[in-house]
Parts: C-alpha cells; sequence; structure tokens
C-alpha cells in the first residue's frame, strides 16, 4: 500500500514539473508578445511607400509607430519591406485610430502567421531603432530586445561606423540636427533652471550636448528610477531628435528614452 502511494505520488510530482515545463514559457511568451489590446482592422499591403510609411489595399496610409529609421537605413529598409511585407495580409493594433496631419495612421502592423510585429523584425534586420516612446511595455521590450540583437550582430545600420554618437563629442554631434539620433556619454551634471532639467555631458554647459526634461515629466521619469539627484557619473544611451540650442539637445519625452548603460564613472571633460 505504501509502495503504491509512494509511485503515485511520484507520478504526481513528474506530472507537475512536466506542466510546469509548458506553462511557464508560453506566459514568458504571452508576456513578450507585442500586441496593442485595440484591432483596427486587417487588410493586404498594397505599397510601400517608404522604411515606415505603407499603403493599403483599401487605401489607408499606415506609419510604422514606435520605431524611427536611420538616415544610413532608410533605402535598404524600403527594399526589406517590399521583399518581406508587400502583399501580405496585416492586422493593425494600436490606441488611436485617428490620422496625423498628413492623413496616416500611426499602427503596430501583425503579418498573418508572423509573432512579431513589423516593426520587431525591421529592428531585428538593423533598419529600423526603437523610438523609445511606446507606453505599451510588451511593444516597447520587443523593440528593444529586437534592436539588441541587432546591435550585437551589426546588422543594417549597426554596420555604419559611429552609428551611436558620443556624448563628449557635440561637433560631431551637432551633424545630426534633425534627426533621430542615438547618443551614448556620461551625465557630468544634472541641474535644473527654470521649468527643464538638464543633463550636461561636457564641462562647457551652453556648448556641449545635454538631454533636456521638462518638469511636468519629471514625475513620470522618477516612476521609471531616472532621478536627478542620482544621475551624475552615470552613463546613458539616449534616443531623440537633435536640436541646436548653443550645443546639441535631445529633448527627453518619454523615459524609455534613456537607458542605463553602466554603473557610476569618473568622467574626463572633453568637449570636441
Amino acid at each position: 500500500m505504501h509502495i503504491r502511494a509512494g509511485v503515485s505520488m511520484i507520478r504526481r510530482r513528474a506530472f507537475l514539473i512536466l506542466l510546469t515545463t509548458w506553462i511557464v514559457p508560453l506566459t514568458a511568451n504571452a508576456q513578450a508578445a507585442c500586441e496593442p489590446p485595440t484591432v483596427l482592422g486587417e487588410s493586404k499591403i498594397a505599397a510601400i511607400l517608404d522604411a515606415r510609411t505603407l499603403r493599403l489595399v483599401d487605401g489607408r496610409e499606415i506609419r510604422l509607430t514606435g520605431i524611427e529609421i536611420p538616415k544610413s537605413a532608410e533605402a535598404d529598409g524600403a527594399t526589406w519591406l517590399r521583399d518581406h511585407a508587400l502583399d501580405r495580409t496585416v492586422t493593425l493594433r494600436g490606441t488611436d485610430e485617428t490620422p496625423d496631419r498628413y492623413g496616416r495612421q500611426h499602427a503596430f502592423v501583425l503579418i498573418a502567421g508572423k509573432p512579431d510585429t513589423l516593426q520587431s523584425a525591421l529592428a531585428d534586420a538593423g533598419f529600423a531603432v526603437a523610438s523609445g516612446t511606446v507606453r505599451d511595455e510588451s511593444c516597447a521590450r520587443e523593440l528593444r530586445s529586437a534592436e539588441s540583437r541587432a546591435e550585437k550582430s551589426k546588422r543594417g545600420a549597426w554596420a555604419t561606423p559611429n552609428f551611436i554618437e558620443s556624448g563628449s563629442n557635440p561637433s560631431s554631434i551637432l551633424k545630426h540636427i534633425g534627426r533621430f539620433t542615438l547618443v551614448d556619454g556620461t551625465i557630468l551634471s544634472a541641474r535644473q533652471a527654470g521649468s527643464t532639467l538638464y543633463l550636461n555631458f561636457g564641462r562647457r554647459r551652453i556648448q556641449g550636448f545635454a538631454v533636456t526634461i521638462s518638469r511636468r515629466m519629471m514625475p513620470a521619469f522618477a516612476a521609471a528610477g531616472i532621478n536627478a539627484a542620482t544621475l551624475e557619473g552615470r552613463r546613458i544611451r539616449v534616443r531623440g531628435w537633435i536640436e541646436r540650442h548653443g550645443g546639441p539637445r535631445i529633448e527627453a519625452r518619454a523615459p524609455g528614452q534613456i537607458e542605463f548603460i553602466g554603473g557610476k564613472e569618473t568622467a574626463a571633460a572633453g568637449d570636441k
């Protein structure tokens, strides 16, 4: 009797272990999938207008949300879309059906039978980078993971020399005015002036590269662990549009634009 009970218990444990091995991967995949809750429709892709814009057979123009296309990848990105997405049936997902001022609808695009979004596939190929402004956490993770794989493998734009700019070289960053750019560097100081927080990457604050965060956005950054009091000496990667206000600037409007890439460092001054 005791032997049978022991065998029965062993079988139950084995079953539970096996069940766990099934459930955990399924749960992980479900968490990783980028599927915004609102389905905005289904259609077929009739034309590729550029590396971020599609035209559907129903006439709608779709802008791929959540990504930006590096200048060096614009042509190759459009070619990649023609090779992998043209004439394919797609599902559109997002949070807002309102078109932008150009009449384009912004959405995540999923090709029938494919597990990842078109945006993620573009990023994995190295022809797109995450914008850092996506609010859906599952989509943000998917895009960053795809981007990381492309970076490690030096695919697409990541094979371009100096694709990521250095925060200590403002003269080089200024060449990207009006373009979406990734910058790595160490924050030498964090100072608030009026309603704006300045993260300075150079000793000469006016000419040096800086990231700005408006006061109204600071609670969102603090909630994401980005606190002004602890930023000095931190090495980060920031992404955004380059503007010029004395030196080059990026306005960070969402916490996802800033990524910690190392511990604290003692940085040398050096605005080049």
